[in-house]
């Protein structure tokens, strides 16, 4: 998941962080550089569906009766952590989905 929240960060760092550097007061003319990696906004974008979607993948395939990947005893054996797990992969998609989506909705703010 923070490997898939990393992907999204770099996906919106063209669009996202001229304004949230703006917004905290950095200054300079270096902030257009960030622009120049428009160009990689696709792989960073399929770095985010592709991790998110092992770790879903791997979140949720312990529910599955058999899974055998977890034993009793351990930690994703208690309901509370594996609800856990699934709020915190929630919460970071959500955010991540933010981080990609942020080219379409920071105009509509500026």
């Amino acid at each position: 998941m923070l490997a898939g929240l990393g992907a999204a960060i770099g996906a919106s760092l063209c669009c996202a962080g001229p304004l949230i550097l703006l917004s905290l007061g950095v200054s300079g003319a270096w902030i257009a550089n960030l622009a120049s990696l428009e160009p990689y906004r696709p792989l960073f974008v399929a770095a985010v569906f592709a991790l998110f979607g092992w770790a879903g993948w791997q979140l949720f395939k312990t529910d599955s009766p058999g899974s055998g990947d977890c034993k009793p005893g351990e930690a994703c054996a208690t309901p509370e952590t594996q609800r856990n797990r699934k709020t915190l992969f929630v919460v970071s998609l959500i955010a991540a989905i933010g981080f990609v989506a942020s080219p379409y909705w920071i105009p509509l703010f500026v």
